[in-house]
C-alpha cells in the first residue's frame, strides 16, 4: 500500500491547517487551566519513514520522553507526543511552576509527571477533534500513559502494525509558547499511526486512494 507516498502537498498543507486548528483549541483549554496566556501552532506535518522518525528524536537509544495514546473510535489507531528530557523538563516547569522537576526524578516528580500527562491528554484530544470534525469519523485518544525511555523501545509497539503496510508516518510537529521573556517556545512532535484497517477511512477522506 502507497497511502502516504500519495499524499499530495495540498493534502499535507490540509493536515497541517487541521493541526493549526486542533494547536488552537489545544491552547485555549491550557491558558484556562493554567490561567495565563499560550499560544500553539504547527510550522510543519511531514510524512517519514522509520529512519527519518529515528533521527528527529535523537536515534533509537535516545532517551525520550513519550505521552501514548491509543486512538478509539472508527479509525482506531496509535498516537505519540514526544518531547526530549530536557524539552520536557521546561514544558512542566514554565507551566506548572514546578522548577526542580525532571522526569529522570523518580522520588519527585509524581505531580509534574501527572500535568505532563494531563497536558498531553489536552493537546491529543484537541487535535483528533479537529481532524475528527474535518473528516466526519468519530477519533477520540485513551487514557494516555506516560513513559520514560529509549526511543527504539517506545516506538516500536507502535510501528508494528503499522510496517504491515508501509515504513511511513505523519509527524506533527508542535511549537509551544507562553510568551515569558527568559523561556523559548517548546518544540514537540506528535506521530499518527493509524491502524491498517484505517488507512482506507481516513485517506478517502483525503482524496487519496491505494496506488
Amino acid at each position: 500500500m502507497a497511502y502516504f507516498e500519495s499524499l499530495t502537498q495540498f493534502q499535507l498543507d490540509t493536515l497541517k491547517e487541521v493541526g493549526n486548528i486542533g494547536s488552537g483549541n489545544a491552547a485555549t483549554a491550557l491558558s484556562k487551566m493554567l490561567n495565563q496566556k499560550i499560544d500553539m501552532y504547527v510550522p510543519s506535518v511531514r510524512v517519514v519513514n522509520y529512519d527519518e522518525m529515528m533521527e528527529l528524536v535523537g536515534g533509537p537509544e535516545e532517551l525520550i520522553t513519550a505521552v501514548f495514546f491509543r486512538i478509539e473510535g472508527e479509525a482506531p489507531g496509535n498516537m505519540f507526543f514526544i518531547l526530549s528530557p530536557r524539552e520536557a523538563n521546561a514544558f512542566v516547569r514554565q507551566l506548572t511552576g514546578i522548577e526542580d522537576f525532571s522526569v529522570t526524578d523518580e522520588d519527585n516528580n509524581e505531580m509534574g509527571l501527572s500535568a505532563l500527562q494531563e497536558i498531553g491528554n489536552i493537546l491529543a484530544g484537541s487535535y483528533l477533534s479537529a481532524l475528527s470534525d474535518f473528516i466526519n469519523i468519530l477519533m477520540q485518544p485513551s487514557i494516555p500513559i506516560l513513559t520514560v525511555d529509549m526511543a527504539g523501545a517506545i516506538l516500536a509497539e507502535g510501528l508494528l502494525e503499522l510496517s504491515q503496510v508501509s515504513d511511513s508516518a505523519i509527524v506533527i510537529d508542535t511549537m509551544i509558547d507562553d510568551h515569558r521573556d527568559d523561556t523559548d517556545p517548546i518544540k514537540g512532535h506528535f506521530f499518527l499511526l493509524p491502524d491498517p484497517d484505517s488507512f482506507d477511512k481516513i485517506f478517502s477522506k483525503l482524496g487519496v486512494s491505494d496506488q
